[in-house]
Parts: structure tokens; C-alpha cells; sequence
């Protein structure tokens, strides 16, 4: 079938809307008629890096749709069903088992290399394979390939322009204080980069009664948004002299107690593990300088502890309707990030989040 996508046709490329080709799903397939993808900063940064023979190519993962299809093996998803999909995970690994799906041994195979596991691509254009298959789904287009196990059923109720970013973003920052740090009410929890991630990480930790919300940004738009949740906020350049984790330690009656890093930023992640309290934890989200110098004596002498965590450490069967229903309750306050464009203007939406214009932009069609 012919279909419209928001195609990247090589590294750092402008995206273009193209019509191409759409395969019929498979055995273990469903097609989804996307209706809103949300914008994230994995989809840009993955585009800037991969080499030139993984493109042309089609981003997007954090889909919303209409089931159209579903292929004879699939199980628990009906034509009609409303979806929010998410990242792949082959589900019978040792690591999924003992470790959770967010560190399938497949993560690779199954969400980055722009191919079925047999090599083929679920979209062509002009008669040559299109790289696509992009966290098993490639919604920066009207259809989609999914599958079972990236596939959230969603109650219908639910307005699929605004629900995508429960699928990764919302997900990562939510589920990393949920279910890894698991801050309490005499805690103290300091989020550096306060985007779209870590803003979800503050609405998470703010419905769940977090003693203490502190957030560090160089965007003052961010750190507006951030103090909506509660948080004392920290600009690093209105700081007059005084350090980040002076001031972290001045806020936080000595130390956080729990802290995530959306950076990526080697000097930010030193910092924020400085800035920790005794037994303190810091969770890295973010991907950015491959190493990064500690002082060994504090981390040693402190029990402090720094440790990643991939989407939250989150199962998007579980967490998906979990976020949704605290949303429904008011304990998840994520939709006041979200801005929608028509996916003509995804230009704009990628400048109005470089900006700070918008938090979470959201594409619609």
C-alpha cells in the first residue's frame, strides 16, 4: 500500500514528506493507521549519528494509532483497538526474564538497524528498500508496522493525538523514579535537564509526594515548567561564582538523595554525583561523552551510587496503562508538555524544541 512519511534521506538531513511504499504485514505483524507520533531526541540524535549506508531512512517511536490489520500469529490486539507503541523486546531472552525488557539481548537487531530480523524493510521507495523498523514501528509516517510485544492497547477513551510520548519519553523520566529510584516523602530528588524526560521524571515524583523536587537547566522556559511541578529550580549561569553543587547541597539540606541525568554531559553527571548525599543514588538516562571522571575516594567513602537505566527500567505493558491511569488521576500531570504540529511542520517542531519553545512536541496527522 502507498503511504505518506517524514523521510530523513541521509545523516542530518531536513525531513521531507514522502510517499512510499508500505508492505503487508506478516504472520506476527499488525499495520497501525498512525494519528500522532511524538517528536524525541533520540529520533535526531540517532539520524546526526548513524553512517550514510543505514539511509534513506524513517524515524519516529513513539506512535499512537488504529489498529487496520493484524496477521494471523498476533494475539491480544483486534482490528479497531486504539495503540501506543513502544520499543521492541524479543521477550523470552535470559536478560529480558532475569533483567527486564528494556535489556533484551536483541535490543539492537530488534529496534536500530532499520530491518525485519531476516533483513527485509517494511517500506520501499522508488522500487529500493527503505530503511524503517525504528524501534520495531517507524511512525513518522500515516502507517505503520508493529508488533505484538511494542503494541499497547489503549482504552479508546484516551485522545491518541496527545498519548504517544507514554510510549518512551514520558516512560523513561516516569518510570526511572518509580521503579528504580523510588524516592519518598523525606527524600530529595534532583533532575539535570529538565526536557521532556526529566520533566516527566518531576511530574512522576510530584503525584507521588516527593519531599524535596529540585531541577538544574540552562533554559529558563524548562526551569518555568519544572517549577509547575514544585521544584526549586537552578539556572548553572545565574549561579554569581557559586557552584551547581554548592547550590544542589544548599537546597537539598546537605545532598539529593536521588538524582537523574537527561545530559548525557560527562562535567554534569560528575556533578550531579558530587552533589549527593551519603548512599545517594544518580540514574544516567541520557546518552552523550563515553567516559566521564569521577573522584573515586567520595563515591567510596559516601556508598554513593551511579548506575543507567534504559526506559525507566519499564515493561510498556505494565507501565504504559500504570502512567495513564495516574494521569487520568491527576497524580501524572504530563499533557501541559505537550505541544501538537501538523507533521508539514516537523521543521518547526524540531526548532521550537531545540528552542525551548516546546517541551514535548507532538506530530499529527
Amino acid at each position: 500500500m502507498k503511504t505518506t512519511v517524514a523521510l530523513s534521506p541521509a545523516p542530518g538531513s531536513d525531513f521531507a514528506l514522502t510517499e512510499v511504499e508500505l508492505t503487508e504485514p506478516r504472520a506476527d505483524e499488525i499495520l497501525v493507521k498512525i494519528a500522532a507520533t511524538g517528536l524525541c531526541h533520540t529520533d535526531l540524535s540517532v539520524r546526526d549519528t548513524l553512517p550514510a549506508e543505514m539511509f534513506p531512512r524513517v524515524f519516529g517511536h513513539e506512535g499512537a494509532g488504529v489498529v487496520e490489520q493484524v496477521g494471523a500469529e498476533v494475539e491480544g490486539i483486534s482490528v479497531g483497538d486504539h495503540v501506543v507503541l513502544s520499543f521492541r523486546a524479543c521477550r523470552v531472552c535470559g536478560q529480558c526474564h532475569r533483567q527486564g525488557v528494556g535489556y533484551c539481548e536483541s535490543t539492537v537487531l530488534l529496534n536500530y538497524l532499520g530491518t525485519r530480523m531476516d533483513g527485509s524493510t517494511t517500506y520501499q521507495h522508488d522500487g529500493a528498500p527503505l530503511f524503517g523498523s525504528f524501534f520495531g514501528q517507524s511512525s513518522f509516517a500515516q502507517h505503520a508496522i508493529a508488533y505484538a510485544d511494542n503494541a499497547v492497547v489503549v482504552d479508546k477513551a484516551h485522545d491518541l493525538r496527545r498519548i504517544g510520548p507514554f510510549g518512551c519519553g514520558f516512560q523513561t523520566g516516569a518510570g526511572t523514579v518509580l521503579n528504580v529510584l523510588q524516592p519518598g516523602s523525606d527524600d530529595a530528588l534532583v533532575v539535570y535537564g529538565a526536557g521532556a524526560v526529566g520533566l516527566a521524571a518531576l511530574a512522576a515524583a510530584h503525584g507521588a509526594g516527593v519531599g524535596t523536587l529540585v531541577a538544574v537547566d540552562m533554559m529558563d522556559s524548562r526551569l518555568e515548567a519544572a517549577a509547575g511541578y514544585g521544584a526549586a529550580v537552578v539556572n548553572p549561569a545565574e549561579l554569581d561564582g557559586a557552584s551547581v553543587v554548592e547550590k544542589v547541597k544548599e537546597l537539598t539540606g546537605g545532598g539529593a538523595s536521588h538524582a537523574l541525568d537527561t545530559t548525557g554531559v560527562a562535567a554534569v553527571i560528575r556533578d550531579g554525583v558530587s552533589a549527593l548525599r551519603p548512599r545517594g543514588e544518580l540514574a544516567v538516562l541520557g546518552l552523550g561523552a563515553p567516559e566521564l571522571t569521577l573522584d573515586a575516594v567520595d563515591v567510596m567513602m559516601n556508598g554513593k551510587v551511579l548506575r543507567g537505566s534504559v526506559e525507566g527500567d519499564s515493561d510498556p505493558q505494565e507501565m504504559v496503562p500504570r502512567l495513564l491511569a495516574l494521569a487520568a488521576a491527576g497524580r501524572f500531570d504530563v499533557d501541559r508538555l505537550i505541544s501538537t504540529y501538523p507533521f508539514a511542520e516537523i521543521g518547526a517542531a524540531i526548532a521550537d524544541s531545540a528552542s525551548g519553545a516546546a517541551v514535548k512536541p507532538v506530530l499529527t496527522w
